[in-house]
């Protein structure tokens, strides 16, 4: 669906002495930069490529063919934006930051823990330390992409690592089967069993951090009614 004006941004690029520019969402507009595909209809607020925007000043055919070989709007489009630049205000970008922030301090929670006692630390706690060893976010990078560096930053400030762990659930026949597929979300599932009396037994390899969701996600379900072990 596409955006509307007033939730737009500029995304302009200038080639040949001639300035381009297209309306686009300014979230989607960072994904495209950022290598990821981006449905049309959902980036931008027309197909219109304009010599100024605010004017509302379209360029000619010639000028955009002179400029970029091509007058198919869609292959324009992607090209300002991957090319050019996208004019977010002071508050979009500060809320993208952070978002991207978050999403950082979440995975690390998720995949690390504190090796001196074996368990995650929390996200606030993660936040802090990328405070405190200035951590700067890339807002043209996917939070994933920035996990790795952000952990040797914060290494520093926070005993961390990340680590893998095998554990060793077993559900009784009453939650098995809602149980079995639960569990198989959250790690590499190397041994399961399903036992004459209907209970599930397996052995899956998670991320340390995700120990303590397991244990209150199968929880929730069996209402204590479970077991897990370290192997």
């Amino acid at each position: 669906m596409a955006i509307s004006v007033e939730d737009s941004v500029i995304a302009r690029i200038t080639k040949g002495g001639e300035k381009f520019e297209i309306l686009v969402d300014p979230k989607k507009a960072l994904d495209v930069k950022a290598g990821k595909e981006v449905p049309l209809d959902d980036l931008v607020v027309s197909q219109e490529i304009y010599e100024d925007s605010g004017k509302g000043l379209r360029a000619s055919e010639d000028k955009i063919n002179k400029a970029f070989g091509t007058n198919d709007a869609k292959t324009i489009i992607y090209k300002i934006i991957r090319q050019g630049e996208v004019q977010l205000t002071t508050e979009q970008r500060r809320e993208i930051v952070e978002n991207k922030r978050k999403a950082i301090a979440a995975t690390i929670a998720k995949q690390g823990i504190n090796p001196q006692t074996g368990l995650p630390h929390p996200i606030d706690r993660i936040e802090r330390a990328m405070e405190q060893a200035k951590v700067r976010v890339q807002i043209e990078l996917d939070p994933e992409e920035q996990v790795e560096s952000t952990l040797e930053s914060i290494q520093s400030i926070i005993p961390i690592k990340f680590e893998k762990i095998t554990l060793a659930i077993k559900i009784p026949p009453q939650f098995a089967g809602k149980c079995s597929s639960v569990i198989r979300n959250f790690g590499k599932m190397i041994k399961e069993e399903w036992k004459n009396d209907g209970s599930y037994l397996c052995i899956i390899e998670v991320a340390g951090g995700m120990q303590q969701d397991i244990y209150d996600k199968l929880n929730s379900i069996t209402h204590g009614q479970f077991e897990v072990k370290k192997t």
